[in-house]
């Protein structure tokens, strides 16, 4: 595609973005002069693309009202990574489409390309597998992400009704701060003025989302999607574990994800032997043990269980399984 046809393309793109676009602007945005932008809209207007000129201190162009985008023009690689996208959101309920609107807009799509583009992009979503099996997580509802979204961008306090896991509803007022995709669910990161406590909501319990008046200012520096990994790792469940790994944090988040597992890496001791390496202290919240003890051991590094005393009795039995296993069928001396 030359540069002129691209630009011209380019001016399309952003009038459809809606309202009134400058001269200056649209040349700024193109890396254009302003005579070359009004040539632009010209061939806009031959090709029959409703293009209005509005005069005045802040004219420009705009797109006539209702006006809408002709058939999709996507590349080979634009639309597989718009259908990939969709195929893999739906799997990893990442998506907000609820029941079959992501199924709906991917036939959209479909239609409006080549025959031949089409037919390969079918044989890729046909023979694509996944490795593990979706999560049984419902995506959140548009009527409840969107107004969410709008008040986060806009600092606005807003009222909600939540359903906590015990079941318990009622009526929230909360000061948004950031919504999180993890691991097929989604969240909302919020302070409570009533209690001055953050908290972290669950958006499929939430429902009545209204934006109320004024305003907040947000504290400096939040970070929404850590706030959510400490919420997670900080949870109260059965058994709470702390353990001391030779390693450093990066390598232990390699088998204890920071939605499982806090790591502060600790300081050498003043008397450690270079060649003794680095230690952190490990801190989990979970239900079950059972599965503990074999992720320990494929960490394959040194550790020190400070508490409970249960997993030790489980780390020292899969050991003597372990131990039994590699001697079954040995040869004897």
């Amino acid at each position: 595609m030359t540069r002129p046809i691209a630009r011209v393309l380019t001016l399309l793109e952003l009038l459809q973005s809606g309202g009134i676009r400058t001269v200056t602007e649209l040349a700024d945005r193109l890396g254009v002069d302003e005579r070359t932008v009004r040539r632009y809209a010209g061939h806009l207007i031959d090709l029959d693309v409703p293009v209005e000129s509005v005069r005045g201190r802040y004219g420009g162009y705009r797109l006539a009202p209702g006006y809408r985008m002709p058939p999709l023009m996507l590349t080979d690689d634009e639309a597989l990574a718009v259908l990939l996208g969709l195929a893999a959101g739906r799997r990893s309920g990442s998506t907000t489409a609820v029941g079959t609107a992501g199924e709906t807009a991917a036939a959209k799509i479909r239609r409006v390309l080549p025959d031949r583009l089409r037919a390969r992009l079918d044989a890729v979503l046909a023979t694509l597998a996944f490795t593990a099996p979706p999560r049984e997580a419902a995506p959140p509802d548009s009527a409840v992400l969107l107004p969410i979204a709008d008040a986060v961008a806009r600092h606005r306090p807003i009222s909600m009704r939540y359903t906590a896991a015990d079941g318990r509803s009622g009526e929230r007022t909360v000061h948004p701060h950031g919504i999180v995709a993890h691991s097929g669910r989604w969240y909302l990161t919020a302070s409570d003025p009533a209690i001055g406590e953050d908290r972290t909501f669950r958006l499929d319990r939430i429902s009545g989302v209204r934006a109320l008046p004024g305003s907040f200012e947000p504290p400096a520096g939040a970070d929404p999607a850590q706030r959510v990994l400490t919420g997670l790792a900080t949870a109260p469940y059965r058994h709470e574990v702390s353990l001391r790994v030779q390693g450093t944090a990066e390598q232990i988040h390699a088998r204890l994800p920071a939605g499982i597992a806090i790591v502060q890496e600790l300081p050498p001791p003043d008397d450690a032997a270079p060649e003794s390496g680095r230690w952190a202290r490990v801190d989990l919240r979970v239900e079950r043990l059972d599965w503990l003890p074999a992720v320990l051991a494929s960490l394959d590094r040194p550790f020190v269980i400070e508490r409970p005393d249960e997993l030790r009795g489980l780390v020292e039995a899969l050991a003597a399984r372990l131990a039994h296993s590699a001697r079954r069928g040995a040869p004897h001396a």
